[in-house]
């Protein structure tokens, strides 16, 4: 089973996706943390070019450095993980790259949705983790550590991704899963946990 956590900044991503994983494993599933961009060596390479603020790439080349960066995620880290039957979870995947570089910076969202045709996995299901601003303001502010390239863009740039990310669920409800993610960390497990819970009984 391949999960993946999408969502604006503040969502509180990598904490879910931690938490779940480690519910999982609990349960006695064999589970593989990961996120993107990054999760692979040579990923990870790229993710420090990307969210430098010292490099004001153009969204084309944007996108396909996220891209480059996913093939190398794919074929050396989540591909090699389900085929030996292990549950991975992502922080982010390629929904992210369509909400920031196709909604948030105006790159082509049909380039995007072609590159994404071409990637050899798909997630089975996709937790959208919906922060109201307020919300995600506050909890950037409490990391107090020195924003990133993407962190760093203005309030105009965040509502357009989040409004991509909205678009996204709404197209592939089969998919994707939108939690409400402004309470707090137990809170929102818990919503996390009944909606895997009830995607994976679906499935059976």
């Amino acid at each position: 089973m391949f999960i993946t956590f999408e969502g604006g900044e503040g969502a509180g991503k990598s904490t879910q996706a931690r938490l779940l994983a480690e519910a999982m494993t609990a349960a006695g599933r064999t589970v593989l943390c990961t996120r993107e961009p990054g999760g692979a060596p040579g990923a990870e390479v790229l993710r420090g070019l990307l969210l430098s603020r010292e490099h004001d790439w153009s969204p084309p080349a944007e996108v396909y450095l996220h891209f480059a960066a996913r093939a190398e995620h794919v074929a050396r880290t989540i591909q090699p993980a389900l085929a030996r039957g292990e549950v991975v979870i992502s922080d982010r995947f390629a929904d992210s790259t369509m909400a920031y570089q196709g909604y948030g910076l105006g790159a082509d969202r049909a380039l995007i949705a072609a590159l994404s045709r071409l990637v050899p996995v798909r997630p089975d299901l996709t937790l959208v983790l919906d922060v109201s601003p307020a919300v995600a303001t506050g909890r950037m502010a409490a990391r107090r550590q020195a924003l990133d390239r993407y962190e760093a863009m203005g309030i105009g740039f965040h509502g357009r991704v989040a409004a991509g990310f909205a678009a996204i669920a709404a197209a592939e409800p089969d998919r994707c899963a939108v939690v409400s993610a402004d309470g707090g960390v137990d809170e929102v497990h818990r919503a996390v946990l009944a909606v895997v819970a009830r995607r994976r009984s679906v499935a059976a």
